[in-house]
């Protein structure tokens, strides 16, 4: 099976020897980062540095003049990744014999969220969440079109993999969390992930619903959740707490967001790329979850894009429905964690690929090359051989 490795510009950028080592896993393919959030990472074997702190969602190269007037617009790098980090990981990636594509983080932006807090998703209860944009908002829509098509067509790489291509809700590591408290089932982080900024409530008002009523019944339907005392069984929970008429219609607005939106950003990645260039998104087959796998249907998702990458460190059920809508050439990639400290079981990745393709994976993704020990790299090598 084809395998790539996900790595950040900072695991290659200053240690010469990184392309060789994860070429030596036995991998054909690198996903490497070209727009990421913000985030705190481990360099285990980096010659400079042990930590890298990325303080902002940004981007990892030189932007154009696209967005010259343009009111949202894509963040430079500090120094965690200067100038154009990601061309320069990619020209030694390539060098040792490794494709390169991008990989590219849309709907997860925490420094949108602070600098233009009207861009962002509000809850029930009226508070922002500054890391997940509001992907209804117009203006929105378009700079995440904008910033696919640029982030994911890069020189050099041969295909993209679009990831937080939907709605974010509440399930997000943000600075020190403390969310943890109660326990969020399925029914739980969606109707958390409820938006109700101007846009949104104007899209429930075209599915016929009270904004205000559903905001009512969003607080009393997660009361119990809050006493510890919730049955959450995922949609069918939704609709008894909801009702099913008013679930369906919030469902109906969301959905019809994510998918258009989906769809957009698709089409202007490949308006941008060459002949063959590879659209890939990080997805789950069920239209109303939330965050970096966005909810979306499989047999539209198919009709769209080349394939999708699959949440798999939980088992490998979720690539059946995406399977049973796949063809000749679609691309299932299963996504494995292999950094045993955040969960992963290298160890296992034999038999779990085996498990994978049997529920139709085409290819493996492994999260993630440039975080592991070497360790957990020796059993990647062992499970490729």
């Amino acid at each position: 099976m084809r395998t790539s490795a996900f790595l950040y510009p900072w695991d290659v950028n200053g240690d010469p020897e990184a392309p060789d080592r994860v070429a030596a896993l036995g991998v054909a393919q690198v996903t490497l980062a070209a727009a990421y959030h913000s985030t705190r990472a481990l360099t285990p074997r980096h010659p400079r540095h042990r930590i890298v702190t990325a303080g902002h969602a940004a981007v990892y190269y030189p932007v154009d003049d696209r967005w010259t007037g343009r009111e949202l617009r894509p963040y430079p790098a500090g120094d965690w990744a200067p100038g154009d980090a990601f061309g320069e990981a990619a020209e030694a990636l390539r060098g040792a014999g490794l494709d390169v594509h991008t990989w590219v983080v849309l709907a997860h932006n925490s420094r949108l969220g602070a600098d233009r807090p009207d861009t962002s998703v509000v809850n029930a209860y009226g508070d922002r969440y500054p890391w997940a944009p509001c992907i209804a908002q117009p203006a929105t829509r378009a700079y995440l079109a904008e910033l696919a098509a640029e982030a994911a067509v890069r020189p050099g790489a041969a295909g993209t993999e679009l990831e937080s291509l939907g709605w974010y809700g509440l399930q997000h590591l943000h600075a020190h969390d403390k969310t943890a408290g109660v326990v969020l089932g399925d029914a739980g982080q969606y109707l958390m992930a409820l938006c109700f900024c101007p846009a949104c409530r104007a899209g429930y008002g075209e599915q016929g619903l009270d904004a205000d009523q559903l905001a009512a019944a969003v607080r009393e339907a997660l009361e119990p959740l809050w006493r510890g005392a919730a049955d959450d069984a995922g949609w069918p929970t939704v609709e008894k707490l909801l009702g099913e008429p008013v679930a369906a219609a919030t469902r109906a607005w969301r959905d019809g967001q994510a998918r258009t939106l989906q769809e957009t950003a698709v089409a202007a990645v490949r308006a941008a790329a060459p002949a063959g260039f590879q659209v890939l998104l990080h997805a789950d087959p069920v239209t109303y979850h939330c965050g970096a796998n966005a909810g979306v249907d499989p047999a539209r998702i198919l009709s769209v894009a080349d394939g999708v990458v699959v949440p798999c460190a939980g088992g490998t059920a979720l690539l059946t429905p995406f399977a049973e809508h796949a063809r000749k050439d679609t691309v299932l990639a299963a996504n494995f964690t292999v950094v045993s400290g955040m969960g992963g079981s290298p160890g296992t990745l034999a038999a779990d690929a085996e498990r994978a393709r049997a529920r139709g994976a085409t290819e493996l993704r492994l999260y993630h090359a440039g975080l592991a020990s070497d360790g957990d790299l020796a059993a990647v090598r062992e499970a490729l051989r």
